[in-house]
Order: C-alpha cells, then structure tokens, then sequence
C-alpha cells in the first residue's frame, strides 16, 4: 500500500510525527517493533517518574513530623508501586494510539526491514506487508550500552544485572544496590531505591556525576544524596562483575563491593542496524544517523529524529525534531536549535538546567557574569521544605546581557525551567528579564532573585 510518509518507530519521536504528518494531510503509516509510546512512555521517563513520585510521598510521611504531621508504621509496598506504574503506562500508550487512530494514522506491530528505495519511493517490510511511501522518517530510538566489563552478560542472564527496563518491574526491594554510571538514569535510580531503603552505591568513571551539567550544581546534588546514604565511587572504573559483586578500579588500586542486584546505566546507543538500513546509504557517524538542522539525513527525503541521530537524547528534543521534519517534508521553512534544550534530573530535589554551563561557556570563549542565589531566597520553597535547600544560577554574556544559562538544584525546579529556557531562546537580555513579573508566592521566583543578584 502507498503512503505519502513511513515512520519507523512509535516512540516519542516517532509518534508524534505522525501526527503531525496526518494533521498536514500526509497519508501515514507508523511501524513500531516493540510498544506503541517506545522507551520514554514503557521503559523509561514516565515509569521512573511514577516510582520516583511515591518515594517522594513515603519520604513526605517518614519526615512529617517535621511539618506537624505525626505518622506510624509507615511502609512502602513495592509490588502496589510497580503496578501504579504499570497503570500509568497502560493509559499513556493507550493515549496515544487513541490519538493516531484520530488522525487516520495507520498504525502497525513488528519489526520492519526496508528492502529499498527505487523510482516511486520507498519499500518497508513488516511480515511480508509491504509499504510505499516517498518520504521516510526513522526514529528508531536507542537501547541500553552494554560495556565489555567480564560478567556483564552473565549478570544479565541470570538477573543479577539490570537495565533501565529491568529496574523499574522489581517487585522486592534488594538490600544493595550497585549503580554503574552516574548519569541521568543512574541518579534517578539510585535516588528511587535510596529512599525506600536499598543501600546504594553509584560507581562512575568521570570525576564528577550528571555528566555535562553544570558543576558546581551537580556537586551540591551529590553531597545531598551523601546525606542520606549514598555512596559515590568517582574517578572508578568498573573491571569485572561477578555472581554477588563488583569490581572497580579506583586510585590504582582494585576494590570490590557487594550487592543484591546491579543497575547498568552507563548511557544509551542509537538503533541503527537490524533494519536494512544500510540499503539506503544513509550517512553516519559515531554510531548515529547524521542529519542537518531540518533533521534531513545524506539521502533525499529521509529524516531521522530522536535518539537515533545522537544529537540530543531527550523525549522533549525528539518533540521538537519530528515536527521539524515534518514541516521540512510539507515545504514548510524549519529548523532545529539545540542551545535551548531544558534538562532535568528528578531526583529529590531536582536538577535542571539550560544553555551555557559555566564550564561550557569558559570553553567557549564566552564572557559572562553569573547570578546566584539561595533557593532560601524563595518563601515557598521555605515554607515547604524544611530543612532544605538549593540554587539558582543565571548566566548572562557581559557585554551584551543577554541570558546563555541557567541551572538549578531544588523542588519544583522542572516546571519552570521552561521560563529560563524562553529567556534563552529569545535571547532575552537582564534588562528586559527584570520588567517580567512573577506569580507570588512560588519557586520560580527564585529566577528574578538570581536576575537581580547579577
């Protein structure tokens, strides 16, 4: 059957180009190998929010008398979390097949092979079903990296070893948990199992965690996960995991800790192979399909967005690339920039940032001013947060004052990261930051104290 647009995967990246395809009037067929929603709605964001939303709440009870709120026999029933979470999941899927089949998008189950492309378009397989179409967005996604450490494959086949997929269905909560990696999903694994009790050690080979995010807000977000019990094995190489342990380089010297069950979470690599891609001559580099700012890829009227082109690995940057290509393939003038991309880590509290890091703009060359602040600074923040604390940090170019960053450490901080990231992608200056007026009393506040404060 002929489409105007096949999209191969139905994950954030994939789903909603189609929908946005057939909101244009393209006829469009979106193939998905495994669930509807891909890794972000089954396996990775919203399931890990859910667990991370009811340790939240049980460390809310557990503290409560600190807000005047006296609880006992307080307990946290893992089974009960994972199936929330398996809710969750069922009704946001099933969102988004409801809304496709709204939009007349031809949704299909299996994994595709493209068998090639010749003067009417291109040909994709999915169990002998063949399909047509003159445009083709590949949105194939990622999988987990599995490092060649001796015992990883063991570890996994016999359960010992985990991934993203694998952490978020236990049903027990083990008495040790190992973290190999710190990055986003590291943290926010060893975050979730910290609070319902897991002793957790987070083992990464860089000198700092949250990989490129600004330093000194990623330091502060370690020292408080050091207070509550984690432990932090930095500048450490993982050398060999065996049936209850790892081992690790650190100092020169060879360590070994034990541990119920291992997280391995040391980043995540484009799908690009399995599928016949390698039939279209499709340019790539470094493990990821190679696109322009439109998401184009080396071949006419292929487009990659999400994961798979390795440009910026997030749900929300997936969004933006599909509608992109999209408005590329209907002639309408679009293109991606990436100097404005929230990220966020949902630990408690929260990390975000965007734009320059101070680290990033001191590579760049970029002279800027810095303003910082106390979340303290924020009357609701101190009223709902007993005993905690955080940052704000504005980045501004000196000359110019327009705002390049901001970053910070704190509660409710992702909901209102998107306002710093409008002010960057405006390029807003201080000046004209300063005549915004904010709702009171609320933690994005915290924004104009650190404007002022520069």
């Amino acid at each position: 059957m002929s489409y105007d647009l096949i999209v191969l995967g139905g994950g954030p990246g994939g789903y909603l180009a189609a929908e946005r395809a057939a909101q244009s009037g393209l006829k469009t067929v979106c193939i998905e190998a495994r669930a509807f929603g891909g890794v972000c709605l089954n396996e990775g964001c919203i399931p890990s929010k859910t667990l991370l939303n009811s340790a939240k709440i049980y460390e809310y009870a557990l503290n409560g008398a600190k807000y005047g709120v006296t609880t006992a026999g307080v307990t946290i029933d893992q089974k009960t979390v994972v199936e929330r979470k398996n809710k969750v999941v069922t009704t946001l899927v099933s969102g988004v097949k409801s809304t496709l089949r709204t939009h007349k998008v031809k949704m299909v189950e299996g994994f595709c092979e493209i068998i090639g492309r010749d003067k009417d378009g291109f040909t994709v397989s999915v169990a002998g079903e063949m399909f047509k179409s003159t445009n083709l967005i590949i949105a194939t996604g990622s999988s987990p990296a599995i490092p060649p450490i001796p015992g990883v494959k063991e570890g996994i086949a016999s359960g010992f070893v985990l991934t993203n997929r694998e952490i978020l269905d236990l049903e027990t909560i083990p008495q040790s948990l190992v973290v190999i990696g710190g990055g986003v999903i590291g943290l926010e694994m060893a975050a979730y199992y910290n609070s319902v009790g897991s002793k957790v050690t987070v083992i990464e080979m860089l000198d700092h965690i949250a990989g490129p995010t600004d330093r000194e807000v990623s330091t502060m977000l370690q020292k408080v996960y050091e207070k509550k019990g984690v432990t932090f094995k930095l500048n450490s190489k993982v050398t060999a995991i065996g049936t209850s342990s790892v081992s690790y380089e650190e100092n020169g010297k060879t360590e070994t800790v034990q541990a119920d069950k291992v997280l391995l979470s040391i980043g995540r690599r484009p799908v690009i192979s399995g599928f016949g891609l390698e039939r279209l001559g499709v340019l790539t580099e470094k493990g990821a399909i190679k696109t322009d700012r439109t998401c184009l890829t080396s071949i006419p009227n292929v487009y990659a967005v999400g994961d798979v082109n390795g440009v910026s690995m997030l749900a929300h940057t997936a969004y933006r690339e599909a509608e992109v290509a999209v408005n590329s393939i209907i002639g309408k003038r679009d293109i991606m920039r990436y100097n404005a991309i929230p990220s966020v880590i949902y630990t408690n509290p929260e990390m975000a940032g965007v734009g320059e890091t101070e680290e990033s703009a001191k590579a760049k060359g970029i002279s800027y001013v810095v303003g910082k602040v106390s979340m303290l600074y924020s009357g609701r923040f101190l009223a709902e947060n007993e005993g905690g604390n955080g940052i704000c940090k504005i980045l501004a170019e000196k000359d110019s004052g327009r705002i390049i960053g901001a970053h910070m450490l704190g509660a409710y901080v992702s909901e209102f990261i998107i306002a710093a990231g409008m002010m960057v992608e405006t390029e807003m200056t201080l000046s004209d930051a300063k005549e915004i007026v904010f709702p009171h009393p609320t933690v994005s506040e915290i924004l104009r104290e650190a404007i002022f404060a520069i």
